[in-house]
């Protein structure tokens, strides 16, 4: 893989010779069925079936992107008055999407200080469920936080849901983006009590965001979503459907891509986090803490703004370093985590290694003791 940014380059070729193909076809320019084209449902069942969480084209609706999949999902779980689980720091459409429904967001911690796990202790202490809580959402890697669940606390989730009787939302867009000696489990493997509305896409794994392909994966295997999957169903006539052209291509790039490339794709994405991550180590930058990644591809650094002498929060820092430095990271408010701000390492390595010194450089002169 060569050095430009791989939202641009690392869209496998196979892919999109493929499209071209069935382009030239001029036989895949119509309207498919509102769930998804019968074909591509049953290439994606069969890419993300389990020996222990099996599934069929029928389990399977596609949508618009993972975006997409996650408002449908909310707004066919959630009534006016409702609520649901949501973590923080977490992606904000999950909170967009369930108060437009009229339904209201209670939101549980990642622990930074247990690599973001989720804080299941203390929404039991909290007593955060009540006769009104649908669900809640995991977003297993994460974004922004870019770690990967164990499975150990994967079955701790599970047993809470369990015992609260809360269907699991697991928005898995980054499925299998991990880095090495870290493994993905979807969560829907590890129990057959639970039901799971599984969200995936193309976008990250294939660098192809603006393809507009995501799905629900639905795991009931006790029959308990008969209504919701109807409501899945019902909803997905609103719009009909997304993008025809790249549903036709499903089946040969989720069973005909090289092997080599999710590889390829995983550890040039590993390399790029430890050169960006590498610069905050050991207290290198003052007033800087970063939390390293083990999949996605993000991760959140702490403000401490007591190591400034202008800087009262991460949000100001964020801003006074596009302003100073043209750097760009994303204010942790935005994710409900206001001590930090989240990077993205989909750069090539040298352009990080700028960003990272540049960022030195505004820390160095905005610190309270400066020092050469």
């Amino acid at each position: 893989m060569d050095e430009r940014p791989l939202e641009w380059k690392n869209v496998p070729d196979s892919a999109i010779e493929d499209i071209i193909v069935k382009l030239r076809s001029k036989r895949i320019n119509g309207y498919l069925p509102s769930t998804g084209l019968d074909s591509a449902r049953r290439a994606i069942a069969l890419k993300f079936s389990r020996e222990e969480a099996k599934l069929t084209e029928n389990d399977v609706i596609i949508n618009s992107g993972a975006s997409g999949s996650i408002r449908m999902v909310i707004e066919t779980l959630l009534n006016p008055g409702d609520n649901i689980l949501i973590p923080q720091p977490g992606f904000p459409l999950y909170e967009c999407c369930a108060k437009s429904q009229g339904a209201s967001c209670r939101f549980y911690n990642l622990l930074p200080e247990s690599n973001w796990e989720a804080d299941i202790e203390g929404m039991e202490k909290k007593g955060i469920v009540d006769g009104k809580t649908r669900a809640i959402i995991i977003n297993n890697p994460s974004n922004p936080c870019g770690t990967v669940f164990s499975k150990a606390h994967l079955e701790e989730i599970l047993r809470f849901a369990q015992k609260h009787k809360l269907v699991v939302v697991a928005d898995e867009i980054y499925a299998d983006i991990v880095f090495e000696g870290t493994e993905f489990v979807p969560i829907a493997s590890l129990s057959t009590e639970v039901p799971v509305l599984s969200i995936g896409g193309l976008a990250k794994q294939y660098c192809v965001p603006g393809w507009r392909v995501g799905w629900i994966l639905i795991h009931d295997r006790k029959s308990r979503l008969k209504h919701v999957r109807e409501g899945l169903i019902n909803m997905s006539r609103l719009i009909l459907g997304s993008n025809s052209i790249v549903q036709h291509s499903i089946p040969a790039m989720l069973h005909k891509t090289d092997k080599d490339y999710y590889t390829k794709f995983n550890k040039q994405l590993e390399e790029q986090a430890r050169v960006f991550t590498e610069g905050f180590k050991d207290g290198k930058i003052p007033g800087l803490k970063c939390i390293e990644p083990n999949g996605a591809m993000y991760c959140m650094l702490e403000v401490e703004p007591k190591a400034f002498k202008d800087i009262k929060d991460a949000f100001e820092f964020s801003q006074k370093l596009l302003l100073e430095e043209y750097v760009f990271v994303l204010p942790g408010t935005c994710f409900r985590a206001p001590k930090y701000f989240r990077c993205v390492f989909l750069a090539p390595k040298k352009i990080l290694k700028e960003a990272v010194e540049r960022i030195r450089e505004f820390c160095m002169r905005h610190a309270k003791k400066y020092s050469t």
